[in-house]
């Protein structure tokens, strides 16, 4: 017997038309609150007279409330959201997607949220809600979570909650950072986790480029030494996935090696290793902290990465990485790994 959903889809599919604009207003102004009409009609690509009569609609069932400084969810209509995303997710078969992803990477687990992060920093927000939920999961007794760098790993720190913090957790950078955007660098975001979670972070002072010389003379320090040897026995990875070019540029990468990046078709890069579009190492920065072969005895791996356009990264990495793996991801992505 079909589903009520799929026969809702073939005799009423307006109604599920109307269900999708209204979910997607309310996620925009749960995200922007309090927001103005012709911010909150920008940013969902609709006409202020369109949008008036859907909002006037969602404030007569007492959904939204609206005052002079902008429009807000109302707890009910917070309630109604967080009801709507299995709903959601189940008219997208983003469940279904999920599946097929992780059999198709041959990965642990794959999670989806909706939408697209190269389009919202909205899904962006939601891939760091995903990830701290996740996280939830697989924290037990005492806990060292190492934590690369980068917008996304940012998006995971602001979603976590003292709630958390419950666990026994301690927050160290998975390697070194110094040079990079203060704000994205590994040292900054395991710092905002500790903080929001109320827990306990170390430092770790190190360049992210080093020469071998240099390697040798540093991992000496005692300091350093002794976060290394937690770094090594972190039972939870959280880390990101980057476009190989962008991330070359980021580091400030020498001419040569840009040259070389482009030639061998590098697509994604993850905890200092280039990857191209089979997976196969085309160049690794010497880095101080997490390598890539110290993944296989992290017993949690969790891999976060969203937006189409990241979707050759993702797959080049994924085949490199232990297929303990976790990854987080958006449907943009999703969608462009199933095709490919």
């Amino acid at each position: 017997m079909q589903s009520f959903i799929d026969i809702q889809k073939r005799l009423l599919p307006d109604l599920l038309q109307v269900l999708h604009k209204r979910y997607s207003i309310l996620r925009h102004i749960g995200f922007m609150q309090p927001v103005g009409r012709r911010s909150l009609a920008a940013s969902l690509g609709y006409t202020e007279r369109v949008l008036r009569s859907e909002v006037d609609f969602l404030k007569e069932q007492n959904l939204v409330y609206i005052n002079n400084v902008g429009m807000s969810l109302t707890p009910e209509g917070k309630n109604l959201l967080e009801d709507l995303e299995d709903l959601i997710r189940e008219l997208q078969g983003i469940d279904v997607m999920e599946l097929e992803l992780k059999h198709r990477l041959g990965i642990r687990k794959v999670v989806i949220v909706p939408g697209d992060s190269d389009e919202s920093l909205m899904v962006k927000s939601d891939l760091g809600k995903a990830c701290a939920d996740c996280m939830k999961q697989y924290l037990s007794g005492k806990n060292i979570i190492a934590v690369t760098g980068g917008s996304t790993m940012a998006a995971v720190a602001e979603k976590l909650t003292p709630e958390l913090g419950k666990k026994d957790l301690l927050f160290v950078p998975a390697r070194g950072g110094v040079g990079e955007d203060v704000h994205n660098q590994a040292n900054t975001i395991s710092s905002i986790m500790s903080k929001n979670t109320q827990s306990k972070h170390r430092v770790f002072y190190v360049p992210d480029q080093v020469s071998m010389e240099i390697y040798e003379s540093l991992i000496k320090d005692p300091e350093i030494h002794e976060v290394l040897e937690l770094i090594k026995s972190a039972s939870m990875v959280l880390h990101g996935i980057g476009d190989a070019i962008k991330m070359a540029e980021r580091r400030k990468t020498r001419p040569e090696i840009m040259q070389k990046l482009e030639s061998k078709h590098a697509v994604g890069e993850a905890f200092g290793y280039y990857f191209d579009e089979k997976g196969e190492i085309v160049h690794k920065v010497s880095t101080i902290g997490l390598q890539l072969e110290d993944l296989e005895k992290i017993p949690n791996v969790i891999a976060v990465a969203g937006g189409r356009s990241k979707a050759k990264a993702i797959r080049a990495y994924l085949k490199q990485a232990p297929k303990s793996t976790i990854l987080i991801t958006d449907e943009g992505a999703a969608r462009r790994l199933l095709k490919g």
